[in-house]
């Protein structure tokens, strides 16, 4: 019974690991970095002076900026503890998969944002260091390099960053472009669980969650998903990654109204499923058997696993005889 479950509460999530490889290589096209268009009033400097620094003048750069945007946000580590996690010896780097994941080992959701000079503002005004890939080679003689933007000064045109040996790396913009450009503008924000990057895009959440909830505690999970369902509450897929979650922490009750919730408003053969599961392993066999019911008429490729819930249902509910 419970692995049914499990494995129909990842029935909507299973997809989601692929689209984020492909996001990684795909990005944003490369084109020039575009100024920043500022309302009235808006700062048009500013810098997180607390920021921690790790110099590194090594092929280490990748654990180096982790550690900085993690220490940043309280996730206090180190580069050494990471290089095990995120450095690749045969390539003398570390890829942008393995910078997420390492992210996510540390207790972190790690999230792309936007390759924009404008949510590189967005973060900073939010107290968000972002982690961003840079090539300061040639496209044809790369020199691949991770650093972190603390600050900005618009006026002089100008990105502070915590960057290889240098505490506070001062590069203009135009400078910054070309060599963020290269990686076709990659960058991310490490942030606790509950707080979510100002500039990120629902689909990009969405995907870091469903990393994030794999090897994460259930707990944490919770508060990741409730945070990014109040931002986009409308979004099924979290709303069944927060059922897990609350499955897996051990609240049956708040996991079977967050499915019941979810089946109503989507329709979702997923959460009328999962819904069933749950009530059935309450004893509430009744119930369980009507949300099996109302699944099977939104089934679709999931039939076959409705049915076999409904049989389930029906034994448990069926007098077994005595020897």
């Amino acid at each position: 019974m419970l692995t049914t479950l499990i494995r129909q509460l990842g029935a909507l999530r299973l997809a989601l690991p692929a689209v984020l490889c492909a996001l990684l290589l795909a990005a944003c096209a490369s084109t020039p970095l575009q100024p920043v268009t500022l309302a009235p009033g808006e700062p048009t400097r500013a810098e997180l002076v607390d920021t921690p620094f790790f110099p590194d003048d090594s092929h280490f750069c990748g654990p180096a900026a982790l550690a900085t945007s993690l220490s940043a946000v309280g996730l206090a580590t180190t580069p050494a503890q990471l290089v095990g996690q995120v450095f690749l010896p045969g390539r003398e780097g570390s890829l942008q998969i393995e910078m997420l994941s390492g992210a996510r080992r540390q207790g972190a959701v790690a999230m792309v944002i936007p390759g924009t000079l404008t949510a590189l503002k967005q973060e900073i005004d939010a107290g968000h260091p972002v982690v961003v890939l840079q090539n300061l080679g040639l496209s044809w003689a790369p020199s691949w390099h991770y650093a972190v933007v603390v600050g900005y000064d618009l006026e002089r045109e100008q990105l502070l960053l915590r960057s290889g040996p240098m505490r506070r790396q001062v590069m203009t913009l135009r400078t910054f472009g070309h060599t963020w450009q290269r990686s076709r503008f990659w960058a991310f924000v490490a942030l606790p669980p509950g707080r979510l990057p100002a500039s990120v895009a629902e689909p990009d959440a969405t995907r870091a969650l469903v990393a994030f909830e794999r090897n994460a505690k259930p707990a944490a999970a919770v508060t990741a998903y409730r945070a990014a369902l109040q931002r986009w509450p409308h979004n099924a897929t979290l709303a069944m990654g927060l059922g897990n979650a609350l499955y897996g922490a051990g609240d049956l009750p708040a996991a079977a109204q967050v499915f019941r919730d979810t089946a109503t408003t989507h329709q979702l053969a997923a959460a009328y499923n999962n819904l069933a599961r749950i009530l059935l392993q309450q004893g509430r066999a009744a119930e369980a058997k009507q949300a099996a019911e109302d699944g099977l008429a939104q089934a679709g490729p999931l039939r076959a696993t409705l049915l076999d819930t409904l049989r389930d249902i029906e034994q448990a509910a069926t007098p077994q005889s005595g020897s």
